[in-house]
């Protein structure tokens, strides 16, 4: 297992449910320093409260969490706990550089702790590790900061500042509508027009949601994110800010100048920071070895499960992004990772007396 979080713990959660054992049939890495995936990286300012959602591990509801404490101390302590709970004993941190065959019908799995042979993978890297930085005409000329969603430090530190916040997703209007509150002033700037949704978002357009990502991840297409689909939520600090003029969209630019943007047409934004809130990619590099991907770009799954290579389990990827999605994708991995071994168990593939996961 690579990855410990939404999707990787409830991927080890599920691994010890059908009898395997942490160290001695499965191996958790992860390169984290601590527990809490990619929510220990989120800004102070992104609070419990305003977090879209967390569902629960398998097996362990989080409760009577304070919606004012910051959401990487809530949900870091959470992980922690369900670690401990459930005896997952996660290494950490442990880089993994590449995963090649390695013989015998086992994968090797290249680490900073030493190389692993496994009969089996499950890779929940998720996104945060790759940053999508878009490319314009002159960007390497800007005189002012250039900063990613990835390392964001909270509004503080642009007050009095003229900010860009490129990007119409759930993190663009947030990063935005709190710099609003401190700089000198803010510009929004997205590729399309921004979809406002009002309402609950109900079961049906969720599976209608993951349908159209899942289709993707089918067809050999790198995925898109299941919130790309389903629209920004229209809730009161929302309406606030486009009553105010915050949320005012801007076409996207055409090219950066020394001193802001420009577009083709003449208009001109002079600013100080461009914070780039374009999202993430999956970080998958380390699979390169085994060519998995297809001419699209992305890796063709079916379920969980590679098309080119019945080994190999993606979770967290495509269309199970999202927290609920991660959890039911753990499930159905081990599910998957379960008929092998007892077809190896059977004498049809490798050696069924053999743990799934060994150092070399």
């Amino acid at each position: 297992m690579i990855g410990a979080g939404q999707a990787g713990l409830s991927g080890a959660y599920h691994l010890r449910r059908v009898g395997l054992e942490p160290d001695r049939d499965f191996v958790v890495l992860d390169h984290a320093p601590r527990p809490g995936g990619a929510w220990q990286f989120r800004w102070p300012s992104l609070t419990y409260g305003k977090v879209h959602g967390m569902h629960a591990l398998p097996g362990m509801e989080l409760t009577g969490a304070d919606d004012s404490r910051p959401s990487s101390e809530v949900i870091g302590a959470y992980f922690d706990a369900y670690e401990r709970t459930f005896g997952l004993r996660v290494h950490r941190p442990v880089e993994v550089s590449a995963v090649r065959e390695g013989g015998g019908g086992r994968l090797l799995v290249e680490t900073s702790e030493g190389p692993y042979a496994a009969r089996a993978l499950i890779n929940a890297t998720g996104t945060w590790d790759r940053p999508f930085w878009p490319r314009y005409p002159g960007q390497e000329t800007f005189r002012g900061r250039q900063l990613h969603t990835a390392n964001y430090p909270g509004p503080r530190e642009f007050a009095g500042q003229r900010v860009i916040v490129v990007g119409g997703g759930a993190s663009g209007t947030q990063h935005l509508m709190e710099i609003a509150q401190v700089a000198a002033e803010t510009f929004w700037v997205t590729r399309r027009p921004p979809v406002f949704r009002e309402g609950p978002f109900s079961e049906v357009q969720g599976r209608a949601a993951v349908a159209m990502v899942e289709e993707r991840v089918r067809q050999g297409l790198p995925p898109q994110s299941v919130v790309s689909v389903t629209g920004l939520p229209l809730n009161d600090a929302v309406r606030r800010a486009r009553a105010d003029g915050v949320l005012d969209r801007l076409p996207m630019f055409d090219r950066i100048t020394p001193t802001g943007v420009a577009w083709d047409d003449g208009r001109t934004v002079d600013a100080d920071v461009i914070l780039w809130a374009t999202g993430f990619r999956a970080a998958i590099d380390h699979l390169a070895p085994l060519r998995l991907r297809e001419p699209g770009g992305g890796i063709r799954v079916e379920g969980t499960q590679a098309v080119r290579d019945a080994r190999i389990h993606l979770v967290g990827y495509g269309p199970s992004a999202s927290t609920i999605g991660a959890n039911r994708a753990g499930r159905e991995a081990v599910r998957g990772i379960k008929r092998l071994l007892e077809a190896a168990e059977d004498g049809t593939a490798g050696h069924g007396d053999e743990p799934a996961a060994v150092p070399v």
